[in-house]
């Protein structure tokens, strides 16, 4: 089994941890590509942007869908990771550098995942040792390698945990 951890903003993750969503839209502004690291149904974590190395959630991979930016917030709303539509349109210009005049609704990438669970910041795990500083994306991990099964058994173990203390 392989794992996949993703670089992600860390007002996304604290919008979604704050509302906790039944799935989420893990979104590309850029990508045109086919994201092929896992299957569906395999573990897709969250790592924030440096300096915070560490890995704070997740959720299932679902699929990917490419729709125009205004399709994606019909779609999903407000699991996009903003409270509203402006917020999240302003955010895929940025990232693009671009703005509606060049570039009206662009397609964007939907990576879509299920069932994602959000760390408490006491619970955030470091990201293994063979995290390069200059991953711009992510990176896979897989369950039959000793760094792959132990952060795959962390992340068990933790989401174990919080689910008993929530019983």
């Amino acid at each position: 089994m392989k794992i996949y951890v993703g670089v992600t903003d860390n007002n996304w993750f604290q919008f979604l941890k704050s509302i906790q969503p039944d799935e989420v839209n893990f979104w590309q502004p850029k990508s045109n590509n086919n994201f092929r690291a896992i299957n569906e149904g395999e573990l897709f974590l969250f790592k924030l942007h440096a300096p915070y190395n560490y890995i704070v959630g997740g959720g299932v991979f679902v699929r990917q869908t490419f729709l125009q930016v205004s399709m994606t917030w019909d779609t999903f709303g407000i699991k996009n990771g903003t409270s509203n539509k402006e917020d999240f349109m302003k955010l895929i210009y940025k990232h693009r550098n671009t703005d509606r005049n060049i570039d009206f609704d662009p397609v964007i990438s939907s990576i879509i995942l299920s069932m994602p669970f959000f760390f408490e910041e006491s619970e955030w795990i470091p990201v293994p040792n063979s995290w390069s500083q200059n991953i711009m994306r992510g990176k896979t991990y897989d369950t039959d390698t000793i760094e792959g099964r132990r952060l795959f058994d962390v992340v068990q173990n933790k989401i174990r945990l919080s689910t008993e203390n929530l019983q």
